[in-house]
């Protein structure tokens, strides 16, 4: 199949080949890859990524005359705040969840349960992204230098790099604004994200991504304490179920002491290195 070939194609079978398309490079295969195994271009595939980064859902339908800005999302305003505020209160378990930490796969179960709205994974990152809570471009980031072995702080026993084990690079970061209030999920001074801190007051988040995309994280209002970070570590072996090597890619300046005491040692589960700045 084509390119062109691929623009003839009913609108139903289209929008089919583009969710499939997006999903296969969300997953972590290359756009490369993608893009010879449904016959179209490279370039075809960026371009339907992009757009999907843009717009969300949005962006593989039909597109339709005299739509606001907000209705093309599956959730409205203030699910969409319920949804953030339960995060941020606390691990899915309390929502009755298997999951230790908040992944794409438990944020969709979620709103499956509470709306009756079905959600792919892609979705819940466009969300995420869009609410600030899990910043693609900052995982991608993230993910770049993943040849880089890191910056070591002086070796303590049982911090040695695990063979076998799982390589995930960590960041703790702060949702901000966005730059552009009018991609939020209503229009207007409705946007709950132009004022996040009002909504949801000083948020913090704990972020893990593995390369192969996949995204672990902990959302709660002020600063992490050491043994709340240790939790999360021990919440994100448990999940995974295997030892774990974490590269920290981003870190708050103000509260570089705490390194000084953090992580606990896991020995055999765990090995921290530091890559900041």
């Amino acid at each position: 199949m084509t390119g062109h070939d691929a623009r003839s194609l009913s609108a139903d079978a289209l929008e089919a080949l583009r969710r499939r398309a997006v999903a296969a490079v969300e997953a972590g295969v290359t756009r490369a890859e993608v893009a010879r195994l449904f016959g179209v271009s490279r370039k075809t595939v960026g371009a339907w990524v992009a757009a999907y980064q843009r717009q969300g859902d949005e962006a593989f339908r039909p597109r339709r005359r005299g739509r606001r800005p907000g209705e093309q999302f599956a959730l409205s305003a203030a699910q969409q705040a319920w949804v953030v505020r339960t995060i941020v209160a606390g691990f899915p378990e309390a929502c009755g969840l298997p999951q230790l930490l908040w992944t794409r796969q438990a944020i969709a179960e979620l709103v499956r349960r509470e709306f009756g709205v079905l959600i792919s994974s892609p979705t819940v990152s466009q969300y995420l992204t869009r609410w600030g809570l899990v910043e693609e471009r900052r995982l991608l980031e993230m993910r770049g230098d993943r040849g880089l072995p890191g910056r070591p702080r002086e070796p303590r026993s049982g911090n040695e790099w695990i063979a076998d084990a799982e390589d995930l690079w960590l960041a703790w970061t702060r949702p901000h604004t966005p730059a552009d209030p009018r991609r939020g999920p209503v229009a207007g001074k409705q946007n709950l994200l132009t004022g996040f801190r009002d909504y949801f007051g000083d948020v913090n988040v704990l972020l893990a991504v593995s390369h192969r995309g996949m995204v672990f994280f902990q959302a709660q209002r002020g600063a992490f304490e050491p043994g709340q970070a240790d939790e999360f570590l021990n919440r994100l072996t448990g999940q995974l179920g295997r030892g774990v090597n974490i590269v920290v890619r981003a870190w708050p300046v103000e509260h570089d002491e705490m390194l000084r005491v953090w992580p606990k040692p896991l020995p055999g589960r765990l090995s921290v290195r530091f890559a900041l700045g």
